[in-house]
């Protein structure tokens, strides 16, 4: 089956990230970053344009798995990472696969040199990075040698030196090769660098302050300008490395849920990098949270699965507490012969890590829930647990939402086969009905909304989803027979005693109704991604409205009343809480406010 592009393009982010690219038989193709990953993954599926090369990949691609990054840089190397961990065919023949480069800190003499590294690493000492290109690696170098002024130069010129060279002068070393520093003094520069280096720029930052005041009450002042000069130079620089961080061997998993259906993605960290990431769908209807998710998940997944690898992890860092982690740590242990830990409070470049996973299971889900055939099948699955004559080609779902009355907005939004219509969707303000009935509520919305159908604005759908029992569709049903609307099936979404979004019952209206209490599971599914989606929308229109109204005075749209007699009346009461109650004879005595307005204030605020 041909890759739907379409479809996977609309739920794809402008976010940076890497994107995998597999074949029919699930191999990887072609691995690439990009600064935004929708514009990036649009530019394959264009119609002309393409190089022979893309559309040999193109034809070949039958999915596409993404992995979202903070920034470009991370991307650049997870993408690097990955590629040398893979070897995917079209990396190989379109790009040059060369090594990323570090910064060197040698530990085997007294006079450690700090330096450029590319290549394999067999030299002892400290390696830092991987840095994205040799021009980052320099930038940073420069930066530590006007910092802590460790030497740069290669063995052969710093055991031939006799006077100092150039860089003293310029004050980018402190020339050990002729014994200008002590072996003290230049220890402590070397620690400083490799705290920077490790990430612990905080430390070295308390330490100089340390220095700085301890020389300024001995009088040194130069010494503690200097000091000043290296703490102000670095708050201005700040690195954080997401993607390699430390030497620890650990499985990031985040689990996420939606309209019933689950999405799990593993972030592979060995020796601190990220050396491969991928999406599991795991078929899971009785769970209703993702601990509840990946308490099933994990025992399979460890014990069952890919767990048995000797590459097994020392940790497992998950997105939800589960109630049987100890449990799981013991099984590992037994049937492995392995200790794992697993956790789920992590802090620092770990929870960056955490998040990073969560975000790319979102995209991914959504992406495998708009795909053509996923939606097909769910449409086939609705039309049999109806036992509608067609497939619906166009479902429409209201929703009500509002704060004890406050603001009450309701939503309508639209599928059809390809998935969500947003250019379609609907909000409509309610007005002039009691608080908290959400009946009339619904009557209103359900009532504007066709009347619009009526005067030519959209199509009618097949299908009428209503978030509610009998009396809500009761209602719905009343408003079509008074527009005279006949054809559309009228389905209400109740939940049973649990709530749970997986026990749903179905009651399609009719004479007599039908009650559906056990759904089958894509059809069930797809009510669920719409319904969720009406409540988003309504939501999302609530507070939008609610905001609004709590940022506008009460005194504005009164006829009469302006920006100069707002302030008046304000200015006069204090506020407008007490200028609501206020008499008339009251507000007349605010300068400029007569008897006619002070009539029309007191009733605008009093809906007389």
């Amino acid at each position: 089956m041909a890759f739907e592009a379409k479809n996977f393009l609309k739920t794809q982010t402008e976010r940076p990230g890497v994107y995998q690219m597999f074949d029919a038989e699930s191999d990887i193709l072609y691995i690439g970053k990009a600064k935004n990953l929708k514009n990036r993954l649009s530019s394959y599926f264009h119609g002309s344009g393409l190089s022979l090369k893309t559309i040999a990949l193109v034809k070949r691609v039958a999915s596409i798995d993404v992995t979202i990054t903070e920034t470009e840089t991370e991307a650049l190397l997870l993408e690097h990472n990955l590629i040398k961990e893979n070897r995917p065919p079209f990396n190989i023949i379109m790009r040059d696969d060369k090594s990323y480069p570090y910064i060197f800190l040698s530990d085997k003499d007294t006079w450690p040199r700090l330096s450029f590294h590319r290549g394999k690493k067999h030299y002892r000492g400290r390696y830092f990075g991987p840095f994205p290109s040799s021009q980052a690696v320099r930038d940073s170098m420069s930066f530590l040698q006007k910092m802590f002024r460790v030497r740069q130069c290669d063995d052969v010129f710093f055991k031939n030196r006799s006077r100092p060279c150039l860089q003293f002068q310029i004050k980018r070393c402190t020339a050990p090769c002729v014994g200008f520093v002590t072996e003290e003094d230049y220890a402590m520069d070397v620690e400083f660098t490799q705290l920077y280096l490790e990430g612990k720029a905080s430390k070295v930052l308390r330490e100089l302050e340390c220095q700085m005041e301890s020389a300024a009450e001995k009088l040194d002042y130069e010494s503690a300008a200097e000091k000043r000069d290296q703490i102000a130079a670095m708050r201005q620089i700040q690195t954080d490395q997401v993607i390699e961080k430390g030497n620890g061997n650990i499985d990031v998993i985040a689990a996420v849920i939606s309209s019933g259906d689950a999405c799990v993605h593993v972030l592979f960290v060995r020796q601190g990098r990220i050396i491969g990431s991928r999406s599991y769908y795991p078929k899971v209807p009785l769970a209703d949270t993702v601990a509840e998710m990946l308490e099933e998940y994990l025992p399979r997944m460890y014990l069952d699965g890919f767990g048995s690898r000797p590459d097994l992890p020392k940790e497992i860092f998950v997105n939800a507490s589960i109630a049987s982690k100890v449990a799981l740590q013991h099984a590992i242990h037994e049937r492995l012969g392995r200790a794992v830990k697993i956790r789920e409070a992590v802090r620092g470049f770990r929870a960056k890590w955490l998040k990073l996973a969560e975000r790319t299971a979102e995209q991914n889900l959504a992406a495998k829930q708009l795909s053509k055939a996923t939606l097909e099948k769910r449409f086939a699955s609705l039309r049999d647990t109806l036992k509608l004559d067609s497939t619906p080609q166009r479902i429409e779902c209201f929703d009500i939402s509002h704060s004890s009355g406050e603001a009450v907005v309701a939503s309508c939004v639209v599928f059809d086969n390809t998935g969500a219509l947003k250019s379609d969707y609907r909000k409509f303000n309610i007005v002039d009905v009691k608080a908290g009935d959400d009946y009339a509520a619904m009557r209103q919305a359900v009532m504007r909304r066709f009347k619009r159908l009526l005067n030519g604005e959209g199509k009618l759908p097949d299908l009428l989803l209503i978030d509610g029992g009998k009396g809500q569709i009761g209602e719905v049903s009343k408003v079509l027979n008074e527009l005279c609307i006949v054809g559309v099936v009228i389905v209400g979404v109740a939940k049973g005693v649990t709530r749970k979004s997986s026990l749903e019952t179905l009651i399609v209206w009719g004479d007599p109704h039908r009650i559906i209490p056990n759904p089958q599971t894509r059809a069930l599914s797809l009510i669920d991604q719409i319904r969720d989606e009406a409540h988003r929308f309504a939501v999302t229109g609530h507070k939008q409205r609610r905001d609004r109204r709590r940022r506008t005075s009460l005194l504005e749209g009164i006829p009469g009343v302006g920006p100069t007699r707002r302030r008046e009346l304000l200015k006069y009461f204090g506020g407008s809480k007490e200028v609501a109650k206020a008499s008339i004879t009251d507000l007349m005595r605010v300068p400029n406010i007569n008897k006619k307005v002070a009539e029309a204030i007191h009733s605008s605020l009093h809906n007389e």
